[in-house]
C-alpha cells in the first residue's frame, strides 16, 4: 500500500526552526513532484512549497527566504526546513506527492499524508 508518512511537527517559539520530513513508502516506481501544503481551521488548504524530481522548486511568497524544500530521490523523502518561523505559520502541514506505483504503466496518482501540526508561539 502506497502512503506518505510525515514527521517533525511540534511547538516552537517565533523565530525558531523546525524541519518536516515525509517518506513515501510502499511499492513505488517513481516519485514525481512532491510538496507541502498547510491548512488552518476554516481556511482552504494552501500550497507552501513544491519540488520536482529534477529539483525545481516553487514557494508561496510568504515563506520565500525562510523555508527550504529539498528531497532525497533515492529514499523518496521530501523535507521542509522552516526557519524564522512566525505565528502565522501555525497550521497543520500536509505532505503531497505524485507517485507512480510499481506496475502502474507509468500512471501517476496523487497522495496526501496524514498531516502534522506546527504551532508557533509569539
Amino acid at each position: 500500500q502506497v502512503q506518505l508518512v510525515e514527521s517533525g511537527g511540534g511547538l516552537v517559539q517565533a523565530g525558531g526552526s523546525l524541519e518536516l520530513s515525509c517518506a513515501a513508502s510502499g511499492s513505488i516506481f517513481k516519485a514525481n513532484t512532491m510538496g507541502w501544503y498547510r491548512q488552518t481551521p476554516g481556511k482552504q488548504r494552501e500550497l507552501v512549497a513544491t519540488i520536482t524530481s529534477g529539483g525545481n522548486t516553487n514557494y508561496r511568497d510568504s515563506v520565500k527566504g525562510r523555508f527550504t524544500i529539498s528531497r532525497d530521490n533515492a529514499k523518496k523523502i521530501v523535507y521542509l526546513q522552516m526557519n524564522s518561523l512566525k505565528p502565522e505559520d501555525t497550521a497543520v502541514y500536509y505532505c503531497n506527492a505524485d507517485l507512480v506505483p510499481l506496475g502502474g504503466r507509468n500512471t501517476q496518482y496523487n497522495y496526501w499524508g496524514q498531516g502534522t501540526q506546527v504551532t508557533v508561539s509569539s
